[in-house]
């Protein structure tokens, strides 16, 4: 059964309590949660409020920068990925984002050898409290501050190397949906897939992302989606909308179009 779920990134303007009561009112089964706007209510609240609702977390967003791109150091960007992978444990969800950090002036061999300095960290204790670190490739046109891994193939290649199964990728059909090589092939990577974003656009990115609602851009969502499935994908489907066309957008009809229009992929 697919089951949907919706990032608080979409919603980026209402409260982490605004998006539990408004998911829940929706029967929207399952909420991305953003570790900014938990804190900001308070996460011991936070996740009581989940409870009361019943709402599933899908997914924790995010952690990473280990290359430094972010300003802090190597050593403060792992201890506060720990400290996520923590409080993942008490939201009761399996998946922490992670986001390896820009070049940020490194050759991408360094960079590269700092993300893997802080996953040989951060892989056992993923281990010990089975969560799972979703790496996410993004596309090269807008991944400059977040990543050095825009391609799907160098994400698989170093998911592999780690060789542990709490090590998996996010695959956002905003960055990976504009190569159909990366669909195409999805039954040699499926069991590396361990959250689904989604997103349309009308044009591959450049700068800022500019995602538009599911169904309103040109992205193959319906075949993405079918491929996944038909390949044994059974995690979220967690929708992730942000950028120009969003920041307009009234949030509760944007929910009632993203569950409809989900329904619609995968009906």
């Amino acid at each position: 059964m697919a089951i949907l779920s919706i990032s608080e990134l979409t919603t980026f303007r209402w409260t982490f309590e605004e998006d539990v009561r408004q998911l829940a009112a929706a029967e929207i089964p399952a909420i991305g949660v953003w570790r900014q706007k938990l804190s900001d209510f308070g996460e011991e609240k936070g996740i009581e409020l989940l409870r009361e609702y019943g709402l599933q977390v899908s997914s924790l967003h995010w952690a990473g920068g280990f290359t430094g791109s972010d300003g802090r150091s190597h050593q403060e960007s792992v201890c506060d990925a720990r400290d996520a992978m923590q409080l993942a444990v008490e939201l009761d969800t399996r998946v922490l984002t992670l986001y390896s950090g820009s070049r940020s002036g490194h050759t991408h061999k360094h960079a590269r050898r700092l993300l893997r300095s802080a996953l040989d960290v951060l892989l056992p204790f993923a281990e010990e409290h089975n969560v799972c670190l979703a790496l996410e490739p993004m596309h090269s046109g807008c991944a400059s501050e977040w990543t050095f891994l825009t391609t799907l193939e160098e994400t698989l290649q170093l998911v592999s190397e780690c060789g542990s199964p709490h090590l998996q990728i996010a695959f956002d059909t905003y960055h990976l949906g504009h190569d159909s090589d990366h669909w195409n092939g999805l039954e040699d990577c499926i069991d590396s897939i361990s959250i689904v974003h989604l997103g349309d656009a009308r044009c591959t990115p450049k700068g800022e992302q500019s995602r538009y609602p599911l169904g309103a851009g040109t992205l193959p969502l319906y075949d993405m989606l079918a491929a996944l499935r038909a390949h044994g994908y059974r995690g979220y489907f967690e929708v992730e909308l942000m950028g120009e066309e969003i920041e307009a957008c009234d949030y509760v009809e944007l929910l009632a179009n993203s569950k409809r229009a989900f329904a619609q992929l995968v009906g």
